[in-house]
């Protein structure tokens, strides 16, 4: 099995909806097993770190939407996303599930 973790700012669009809710529904559509998205509370991006919890920030906040999959779905999945949406950082990882 496959892990892609898909690293985005939650001020990202796509459509006119948060990319976010874009990346989830074109997931839904390409039939993966499940997706997540997980909301950080803070980031660093190389240049200076992200506190979108303190009180008047503007930063961006860091989401990570992850899901798992056979390989051979999650490439597929991410060839096709990767046409549609250019931002955002794709990592995958071997996973084993144990049952």
């Amino acid at each position: 099995m496959l892990q892609a973790q898909i690293f985005i700012s939650a001020d990202h669009w796509k459509d006119e909806i948060p990319l976010f809710e874009y990346i989830m529904q074109f997931l839904v559509k390409q039939k993966v097993q499940g997706a997540t998205v997980y909301r950080g509370r803070l980031g660093f991006d190389g240049k200076h770190l992200s506190r979108p919890n303190d009180l008047f920030s503007f930063d961006e906040t860091p989401m990570v939407i992850s899901f798992i999959d056979e390989e051979e779905k999650v490439k597929s999945a991410l060839t096709l996303l990767r046409k549609e949406v250019k931002s955002g950082f794709i990592v995958t990882n071997h996973v084993d599930k144990w049952i």
